[in-house]
């Protein structure tokens, strides 16, 4: 029944222009058509990928003066100077991503501002630019023979394009890109474990943000018929992401919520102000600034939420459709023979200045072993852990896996050769549900391109991978929790989670950080019964742990370290009658 939503509201704005509604309402409409398709960038771009850009009018302009110095000094059709508009502003977006997007912090804010800033002069001090004064007289946009000259005739292609642009989006965060995607702001470094190349994404969505701004300069352009720099200059690029925010910046929808809401409050505050404080000024300004900081305060997930949630008390969001039952399996990797030799850790050593962390560790797994890395807090196990798996380089030494050499190798390129991990503290998207995180561990065995699930043709591989992350849960016992959302469950399924997840790669080698941490004793039993029953099925793994009970029962071979150096290697018996690990656990021999 929510599915019907958009179709309902698409009809509504379809009859609105037949209906005797006056032309200023229909105006609104269009603005609000045309700032919700530069809010939806920022919806991929600040409120999924958590990456802040205050320069998303800059490329509005672009869009905006590419159709207007070409249809005017070269009458080049409107609909070609769209393409060349949406190429110049990929092109320059690009080379923007690459120079900024490696920044962090209060840094990528500044670098927008700095390059928004740029390009707003550049349009005001360029003479075929027309400078200030812009240029004017551009052609009215013609379709089938049909012309758009007037509001109620360009009404239908602006929210035609939004709408179309919205379910772009909203098809493409729901798919293998879009789980990648909505990793970016603040799971980076899981993602990178499960073969994610995040700076890409990073750069997609910035172009994707770009390319959204550009269509709707181009649309403004032919719908005001004129264009000059003021719409352009980062007073603007503030409002964008002010209509974000207010809207709900995490949600598609929202976008079009925000526009609507400030557009509206905007002009009526252009009028209602000056007659109550009897002087002219941007005092509309001033009280959007103070709604802004009441929203944060008080509603920081927009009005969006609100709206949905209200919607929801009579008719419930549905359940993802499981229909996968008959999706054939994903791609797997060669197995390793019994007795293989798969990693070889030869004198890994890691610096931190003048503090030696890892000092010269060696050991080797061979397939079907769980190898036990414990230690007292502080040994050095996780650290050991990062630089066999890729989060951390290396100071010195190897690390070879089948063979190859993998030491100094991204994390993402290590995964793609057979390795996968889970973390110290668990690592996962908290708003996708359970089945979605683990359907991210299968993003390396798919290859769905960005394009491809806007335009939903991914619909075959993503049933493939929501089948094979069904198989991992159940495997671990943990079926009945996949429409569950990540976030509401509690440590140890979380923990049985990413097992789960890392599983969904196809691993040779499974790589667990702790998983034992913060568990009850139960839940500490019902996670080794899994682990026995991985390795029962082949699986081979290096179990980081401090808690040598948890280990005992469960490893073929134990490493012990203390202050980052191997203490001892042997069987569980023979670590547990060992007086230098006793002492290293209870700070005396006995």
């Amino acid at each position: 029944m929510r599915k019907l939503f958009p179709l309902v509201g698409a009809a509504l704005l379809f009859v609105l222009p037949l209906l005797p509604v006056p032309e200023f309402w229909i105006t609104q409409l269009n603005y609000i058509g045309l700032f919700a398709l530069v809010a939806l960038g920022l919806v991929l771009l600040t409120g999924v990928g958590g990456l802040t850009s205050f320069g998303q009018a800059a490329f509005v302009g672009l869009g905006a003066y590419t159709t207007a110095v070409l249809s005017t000094a070269h009458a080049v059709s409107p609909w070609l100077a769209l393409l060349v508009g949406l190429v110049i502003t990929a092109v320059v977006a690009l080379v923007l991503a690459l120079l900024t997007l490696r920044m962090s912090g209060h840094y990528l804010p500044l670098a927008t501002i700095a390059w928004a800033l740029s390009l707003y002069y550049l349009m005001g001090n360029m003479e075929f630019l027309g400078k200030y004064d812009g240029i004017q007289g551009l052609p009215a946009l013609q379709l089938l023979g049909i012309s758009l000259q007037d509001g109620r005739a360009i009404y239908y292609l602006i929210w035609v394009i939004a709408i179309l642009a919205a379910l772009g989006v909203r098809n493409l965060l729901d798919s293998r890109p879009g789980r990648a995607i909505r990793a970016l702001n603040g799971a980076t470094t899981m993602a990178e474990a499960m073969g994610v190349s995040t700076f890409r994404y990073k750069v997609v969505i910035f172009v994707l943000a770009a390319l959204l701004a550009s269509v709707s300069g181009w649309l403004f352009a032919h719908f005001q018929r004129t264009v000059n720099p003021s719409p352009f200059a980062l007073k603007m690029g503030i409002e964008y992401l002010f209509m974000a925010v207010v809207g709900g910046v995490g949600t598609v929808w929202g976008a079009f919520i925000g526009a609507g809401v400030v557009k509206i409050i905007e002009d009526q505050l252009k009028e209602l102000l000056p007659a109550l404080l009897g002087s002219n000024g941007n005092f509309e300004i001033i009280v959007l600034g103070v709604v802004l900081v009441l929203m944060l305060k008080y509603a920081p997930k927009g009005l969006w939420p609100y709206l949905s949630g209200f919607f929801a008390r009579w008719v419930p969001e549905a359940r993802r459709e499981r229909n996968w039952a008959d999706a054939a399996p994903l791609a797997a990797r060669d197995k390793p023979q019994p007795g293989e030799l798969l990693l070889d850790v030869d004198k890994v050593r890691k610096q931190f200045g003048g503090l030696v962390a890892v000092n010269d560790v060696s050991f080797q797994i061979r397939a079907g072993e769980i190898i036990g890395l414990i230690g007292p807090n502080g040994a050095g196990k996780s650290t050991t852990f990062n630089l066999i798996s890729g989060v951390l380089p290396l100071s010195s030494g190897a690390v070879s896996f089948r063979g190859q050499a993998v030491g100094g190798l991204a994390s993402r390129e290590i995964a793609r050769r057979g390795m996968s991990r889970t973390f110290q503290h668990v690592k996962m998207i908290p708003d996708m549900t359970v089945l979605e995180n683990v359907a991210l561990g299968g993003y390396l065995r798919s290859q769905s391109s960005t394009a491809r699930a806007m335009l939903r043709l991914d619909r075959e591989e993503e049933k493939r991978l929501f089948a094979e992350a069904e198989r991992q849960l159940q495997r671990i016992g943990m079926g009945d929790k996949m429409f569950e959302l990540a976030g509401n469950l509690a440590l140890g399924p979380q923990r049985l989670m990413e097992i789960a997840r890392a599983l969904c790669t196809d691993p040779a080698l499974l790589l667990l950080d702790e998983p034992a941490a913060g568990l009850r004793h139960k839940e500490k039993q019902a996670l080794a019964e899994v682990l026995r029953q991985l390795k029962r099925e082949g699986m081979s793994i290096l179990l980081v742990e401090h808690d040598m009970e948890f280990v005992m029962g469960l490893t073929d071979r134990i490493v012990v370290m203390e202050f980052g150096t191997k203490l001892i290697e042997g069987t569980p018996a023979e670590v547990q009658a060992s007086p230098a690990v006793r002492a290293a656990y209870l700070g005396t021999e006995h």
